[in-house]
């Protein structure tokens, strides 16, 4: 018994302390541990009050009927939505916004299905995404300012949106234009509808991209740029992403629909847009997604060597098991002298808790539990043999009640001899009988 409560002591510490990490302590690991804004590492630069701070986060894709090709109210997809959305909750109050942001950068890709949902499913998905990521009905986390661009799944590729107008409206009418430029400290960030620039030029989705280039490149560039864009810019087959890499590199894919020649499919920007919108907008740095994979490249152009990062998904659940966010610090002026202000800009790109290696240990741990309480010598072999001791005391009581009752059945009958016709001698069972109590027989009561 004593080592019985030993054992349920030790596997009730050890699960206690595996939920409290894996459901709540190990999401507090990029603040306190492994993560920091960058600008505290450059060297000479320490104040914050010389940065504003920007969170980004790409490609949640709040999962729905078109992720499995299920009903929007089966088990399997219900069981799916509530995990994926409480981890990325997790994920975003105790990873991202300890670190206390100035600015929260959304990188598109909030939905799965969005052009393909109706407007009920489209709100409700709408609803999950403002309480998965504290959006208040101003669009912003909190009192924090809050930037959106546009992705594939929340209003589809050139070719889908330019036959569902209203796709586009009910997205604007939220998240704000789609081609957009605001200033972040002492920078101009400068977003683009990637799903449209690479359609068919003569119709209105692409005309629109380009025109909007157009006014940026004409004005007087009298801050830095930094290009938004949710899909990455062209890189070659095969191009190198960097250490922080977990699958293999993704070869282009394009395809045009044969009839109006809009885009069905992209996984890059083509090379003459991604040439022509460095040459225009002359950005400092790009910040992409859509890859759900991370992936530092460097561009080539005449306005010189441009560096892009293509973020990884915020989601555990959408192909990549490490999924990312990144902490970019704005510097507030530049120095005039400054020859190279991208290197002002610093970037630090920070992995959130692999939450399927925590599923997978919880399972292990359930398994050697199992075991543990099987087998194991002080307390597994007891518990069999306490089994073994149980069933043979309940063998003895039935063989004694039996011995019992026969023995109870003699007390009320008598043998006599008999010998038959051959002179063999037999014993046969006879009751006893009762005698018969007379009237006589009852003591006498004195009247």
């Amino acid at each position: 018994m004593k080592h019985h409560h030993k054992l349920t002591v030790a596997l009730c510490l050890i699960w206690a302390a595996t939920i409290l990490y894996g459901e709540m302590f190990a999401f507090w690991v990029p603040s306190l541990f492994t993560c920091s804004w960058p600008h505290h590492k450059s060297d000479g630069v320490e104040s914050d009050g010389n940065f504003t701070k920007v969170a980004i986060v790409t490609d949640p894709q709040l999962m729905d009927k078109t992720s499995f090709r299920l009903s929007s109210k089966t088990l399997a997809l219900e069981l799916a939505q509530f995990y994926t959305d409480i981890n990325m909750r997790r994920s975003f109050f105790r990873s991202v916004l300890p670190f206390k942001p100035d600015v929260v950068l959304f990188l598109g890709d909030y939905f799965d299905g969005g052009p393909f949902l109706s407007e009920e499913e489209w709100q409700e998905s709408l609803s999950r995404l403002k309480h998965v990521f504290g959006l208040n009905s101003e669009g912003r986390v909190g009192d924090i300012p809050t930037f959106y661009i546009p992705g594939n799944h929340d209003i589809g590729y050139s070719r889908v949106a330019s036959h569902k107008q209203g796709v586009i409206d009910r997205y604007e009418k939220v998240f704000g234009v789609r081609n957009r430029r605001f200033m972040i400290g002492n920078v101009e960030f400068i977003s683009i509808d990637a799903q449209a620039i690479d359609g068919n030029s003569k119709k209105d989705l692409a005309s629109e991209v380009w025109k909007f280039v157009q006014n940026v490149s004409t004005d007087a560039q009298s801050h830095p740029r930094v290009l938004l864009t949710h899909i990455p810019l062209y890189r070659p087959d095969q191009t190198p992403c960097g250490p922080h890499r977990g699958s293999s590199v993704i070869d282009q894919r394009f395809w045009r629909h044969s009839q109006d020649q809009e885009v069905i499919y992209q996984n890059y920007i083509t090379p003459e847009s991604s040439t022509k919108l460095l040459e225009l907008i002359k950005p400092i740095l790009v910040l992409s997604g859509h890859d759900h994979d991370q992936c530092t490249v460097i561009h080539k152009s005449k306005a010189g060597s441009v560096t892009e990062h293509t973020l990884g998904t915020v989601s555990w659940q959408q192909g990549n098991i490490h999924p990312s966010f990144m902490l970019l610090s704005v510097p507030k002026a530049f120095h005039r002298n400054s020859s190279d202000p991208d290197k002002m800009l610093h970037t630090q790109l920070c992995f959130l808790p692999s939450q399927l290696f925590i599923y997978m240990w919880y399972l292990s741990l359930f398994v050697m539990s199992l075991l543990a309480l099987l087998l194991w010598p002080n307390h597994g072999i007891s518990f069999l043999n306490n089994a073994a001791d149980c069933i043979s005391n309940v063998m003895k009581s039935s063989f004694l009640s039996s011995v019992t009752k026969e023995k109870n059945e003699d007390e009320n009958c008598e043998y006599e001899m008999v010998w038959d016709a051959e002179g063999s001698m037999h014993l046969v069972k006879k009751a006893l009988q009762t005698p018969v109590k007379r009237q006589s027989d009852k003591p006498l009561v004195e009247k």
